[in-house]
Order: C-alpha cells, then sequence, then structure tokens
C-alpha cells in the first residue's frame, strides 16, 4: 500500500512539473507572439496615416495650371488599387501569398508617391506653396515611420520564428498549430542601382 502510494506520488509529481514545463513554454511562445502582433498593429498605423494623407493631394494639384496630370492619377489609382487594405488579420502574417499581396499594394503606393514626389519638384509655384511643404513633410515623416516599424516587425517575427523552430519549443508549436510569420522584404526596385543622368 505504501509503495503504490509513493509510485502515484512520483507518477504525479512527473504529470505536475511536465504540466508547469509546457505551460511556462507556451505562455513564452504566446508573449512573442503578442510582440509580433503589437509590433504589425504599429506597421497598420502608419500605413494608415500615408493612404489618409493622399487625398490632401487634390487641394494642392489643383492650383498648379499645368501639372502632370497622369502622375497625380497613377498616386490615386495606387490608393484605390489598396481597396482600404490597411489592415491584415493576424493569420494572414503567416501566410505568404497574402502577406506578398499586401506588400506589393503598399509598394505600388510607395513608388507612385515617390515618382510624384519628383515630379512636384519641378513646379516652382508647387515648392512655394505652404500645402505642399507641409505635405512633404508629413510624407518624409511617414515614411521614415513606415521603415522603421517594419524594421521592428521584422525584428520580432525573428524572434518569435526563432522561438518555435528551437527544441523543445519546436513540439509545443506543432502541437498548437504555430505557424511562421512573414518578414518585409526589400522591393523590386531597391536592387537595382539608380540610373544617374546629367544634363
Amino acid at each position: 500500500m505504501k509503495k503504490g502510494l509513493i509510485i502515484l506520488l512520483a507518477v504525479l509529481l512527473v504529470i505536475f512539473l511536465f504540466a508547469g514545463w509546457f505551460i511556462g513554454r507556451y505562455n513564452s511562445i504566446q508573449k512573442e507572439k503578442l510582440e509580433v502582433e503589437s509590433a504589425w498593429a504599429q506597421v497598420e498605423n502608419v500605413y494608415q496615416s500615408r493612404y489618409n494623407l493622399v487625398p490632401n493631394l487634390n487641394s494642392i494639384v489643383q492650383g498648379a495650371a499645368n501639372f502632370e496630370r497622369e502622375t497625380f492619377t497613377a498616386v490615386t489609382e495606387a490608393r484605390s488599387a489598396m481597396g482600404g487594405q490597411i489592415n491584415l488579420p493576424p493569420e494572414a502574417l503567416s501566410d505568404p501569398q497574402a502577406f506578398a499581396r499586401f506588400q506589393e499594394s503598399q509598394a505600388g503606393l510607395s513608388n507612385a508617391l515617390s515618382r510624384l514626389m519628383v515630379v512636384m519638384e519641378s513646379y516652382p509655384e508647387l515648392k512655394a506653396n505652404q500645402n505642399f511643404l507641409s505635405f512633404q513633410s508629413q510624407l518624409e515623416g511617414i515614411e521614415n515611420r513606415i521603415r522603421t516599424e517594419r524594421m521592428r516587425y521584422n525584428e520580432a517575427a525573428k524572434e518569435y520564428n526563432q522561438m518555435i523552430v528551437i527544441f523543445p519549443n519546436n513540439i509545443i508549436a506543432n502541437m498548437i498549430g504555430a505557424k511562421s510569420f512573414q518578414f518585409f522584404t526589400a522591393e523590386a526596385e531597391a536592387q537595382k542601382a539608380p540610373k544617374v543622368e546629367f544634363n
């Protein structure tokens, strides 16, 4: 009787220790996941700021008589192509196709805005316009914040992805269906050296 009780207590102790270990690892994985989702919320926040800033362009360029409308149209079309998609559900952060589509739509707006800013620089009346200067300053600030928040998201995703692949966390990660988060990558245009022409 006494021997059976000792065995039972030993078994219960092993179960208790295993449960404590499992809960500790599970909580660590969940904590890292929340860090990634929090970093992602900041990325969405700055993309939303840029998305909301674009309509201000219309009133600015209306004042420039000979402004190249096709460049402005490219910006509004890039914004429209996004369909208002600023927010991705958390599960899409682990879906390579959904993440790539999101990054591609954001890159389309970034590229259109960059082209527009280059064109706007050649119009003295715009460069002297206080609204244009304010828009330019806001856009530069937002683009810097986008780079910063994307970097922070990538760092948080890296920490999480490393955590769920190392042993023994990978066992728990498989049990709870944890998936790796996607990373922001450099845009295709960033791989090409800029073409400089001297007149």
